[in-house]
């Protein structure tokens, strides 16, 4: 028999493990405790600097800084690697992944990662990740809010307009290719 399936005076409950460990408890906020007045989303900001090569269409983002208001930071570290990935990937929307279907039979072509294409290591420029980390008082006790992904609803637009800043051409549809970016 296992050493833990035997049950012994010796047996300590959960309640007495917890009300004598150095875990804090937080009280749980009681159902409509929020403030219908108030905001409790996360906000950030990207800012992007790409190189363009417009005579073969290509297009390098050189830069990313992103700055975020998420709240208290709990975990700065995977905080930080939570919104690189998210950027990482917008930068994988916005350049490179598309989705390409045959006309006749409507099966999808890009179906496995050897043609259907995403950001590799050298595609991933310096990416800076600053964080406000203000306390949101009003929506917990920790002050922390939810950075899940963050990191990825403003990047294409900050790529996109960064490509339009570089070559004076508004591009409205994603991937930005190649082939756009020369104009054929």
């Amino acid at each position: 028999m296992p050493h833990w399936a035997s049950l012994t005076e010796d047996t300590v409950n959960l309640h007495d493990l917890i009300d004598s460990s150095a875990v804090a408890i937080l009280p749980i906020r009681p159902s409509g405790g929020l403030r219908s007045d108030l905001s409790y989303y996360s906000f950030g900001a990207h800012f992007v600097e790409v190189r363009v090569d417009e005579q073969l269409g290509r297009i390098r983002v050189s830069r990313v800084v992103s700055v975020m208001d998420c709240g208290q930071i709990l975990n700065p570290t995977t905080a930080t690697s939570q919104i690189q990935g998210a950027v990482v990937f917008g930068i994988g929307m916005t350049l490179m992944e598309q989705t390409r279907y045959d006309p006749l039979t409507a099966r999808v072509l890009t179906d496995n990662l050897a043609d259907y294409h995403v950001p590799v290591n050298p595609d991933v420029p310096p990416i800076e990740v600053l964080f406000l980390n203000q306390p949101d008082l009003a929506l917990n006790d920790l002050g922390a809010r939810g950075l899940g992904e963050i990191g990825l609803p403003g990047t294409a637009a900050a790529i996109g307009n960064a490509v339009y800043s570089a070559t004076g051409r508004r591009f409205r549809t994603l991937p930005i290719t190649p082939k756009d970016v020369v104009g054929r």
